[in-house]
């Protein structure tokens, strides 16, 4: 049986094209390679110092670890901030990253990982496996240089 295209009537259809906008640079040196959670954390610790809520950030790393860039995910409140899968995953895909590092500071200074931090923390990780983007750590930062690492620390991840 054959079929014929009837004269179809006009739809609006949005078109998007998805792009990735660098907004600025850290500073003018070549990006560093993070070997390990002292390096993310002083990097990140920068990135997040003064503020007085809570800001959730995925770092973008290349298959050498070096990094791509740093994107706040969220912002929160003094005590949360939120942060769901496919906000932290999207920057990484756009950015073709191998690999990402989360981070999120504490304003209360207390670097200590709460049960959401944990679960969330473990929700992402298994989030990673299916585009292939592995989650190396998640740092909380805290006040005076003090940070905590998941992965120094065995929680949440593989």
């Amino acid at each position: 049986m054959t079929q014929t295209i009837h004269e179809s009537p006009h739809y609006d259809i949005p078109v998007y094209k998805v792009t990735l906008v660098r907004e600025n640079n850290l500073t003018q040196q070549q990006r560093p390679i993070v070997r390990d959670a002292q390096s993310a954390a002083t990097i990140l610790a920068a990135y997040l110092a003064g503020e007085d809520r809570e800001h959730f950030v995925v770092m973008m790393l290349n298959a050498k670890n070096r990094i791509i860039g740093i994107n706040t995910v969220s912002v929160g409140n003094l005590t949360a901030s939120l942060a769901h899968p496919r906000d932290v995953f999207k920057p990484a895909i756009l950015a073709n990253a191998a690999a990402i590092l989360l981070a999120h500071n504490h304003p209360s200074g207390d670097t200590s990982p709460s049960r959401e931090d944990i679960a969330l923390t473990r929700k992402l990780y298994e989030g990673g496996q299916l585009p292939g983007i592995t989650l190396l750590d998640h740092i909380i930062v805290g006040d005076h240089d003090h940070w905590y690492s998941f992965q120094d620390d065995g929680i949440g991840l593989a």
